[in-house]
């Protein structure tokens, strides 16, 4: 079969996408060809019935993929991207998901004849939850974003940007959010556990409710102001916790503060 996507790249946000993608049958398995220079990453890779090989020399030939990922760290993004100069002619769609890699980096590279899509994917993509932000250069065409966006969907929302600098901001929340939330969990845990709870059910209170919240203000339609306002009756539990959290609005000052540190920090080390 004739090679239709080439994955530079195959470590644990590259195998998370390849596996959404080949279980969800976007692409078949026959029509990826897979880089990576691991011995273990690439006989994880072979094992879905992918082609592999260690370098992009390779790749044979004849072959014009549709797309080529890039999922490589940012430090090596320059060197792996050179090896693939020979798809820069037009044909070919390249994909970034390297952090903080801007367009231009690809197209002084590639040659300023190559199609190039940055993403900004998330950890939750591993489990087909997660959010991916996209921005195209103009040589993308229309069927390549609607390829791109189809095959990103396997790994959960797709949203796409036409300011290329508003990447920071994205980097800053639903890049870096997970973390956030992880950082919620354990926190609550905490709590639960001061407030006289075994270890064991206050970290199963605290996972469930967070997972249950955010499960139901993703399902229902309804804004998440009014889904806390349901929650919360006047003078009662939930009120005097609010008043805690919300008072001079003091959670939302925080998250302000800690995602301008994370987007102040994607700017410095996009340059």
């Amino acid at each position: 079969m004739t090679i239709r996507l080439v994955l530079a790249g195959c470590g644990n946000m590259g195998y998370a996408m390849l596996s959404g993608w080949l279980k969800s049958g976007k692409v078949p398995p026959a029509a990826v060809f897979v880089v990576e220079p691991n011995d273990d990453l690439r006989k994880r890779a072979e094992a879905l019935g992918c082609g592999a090989a260690t370098n992009a020399a390779a790749i044979p030939a004849d072959a014009v993929p549709a797309l080529v990922v890039i999922a490589v760290k940012p430090q090596v993004i320059r060197d792996v991207t050179a090896a693939y100069k020979r798809f820069g002619d037009g044909r070919t769609t390249f994909v970034s998901i390297a952090a903080g890699t801007p367009v231009a980096t690809f197209e002084a590279i590639l040659g300023h004849r190559a199609p190039i899509v940055r993403c900004m994917p998330n950890t939750p993509a591993a489990i087909g939850k997660g959010m991916m932000v996209v921005f195209s250069n103009p040589l993308v065409s229309d069927d390549a974003r609607r390829f791109v966006a189809d095959l990103l969907s396997a790994s959960g929302e797709v949203a796409t940007i036409d300011d290329e600098s508003l990447m920071d901001a994205v980097t800053a929340v639903s890049g870096s959010g997970p973390a956030y939330i992880f950082h919620f969990i354990e926190a609550l845990t905490v709590a639960a556990e001061r407030a006289g709870l075994p270890t064991k059910t206050a970290k199963l209170l605290a996972m469930q409710t967070v997972y249950g919240a955010a499960s139901l203000a993703a399902e229902s339609g309804e804004e998440p102001g009014l889904l806390r306002q349901q929650v919360t009756s006047p003078n009662g539990t939930t009120a005097a916790a609010l008043a805690v959290l919300m008072g001079e609005e003091r959670l939302t000052k925080l998250l302000t503060e800690a995602v301008g540190a994370a987007r102040l920090r994607s700017i410095e080390l996009g340059k």
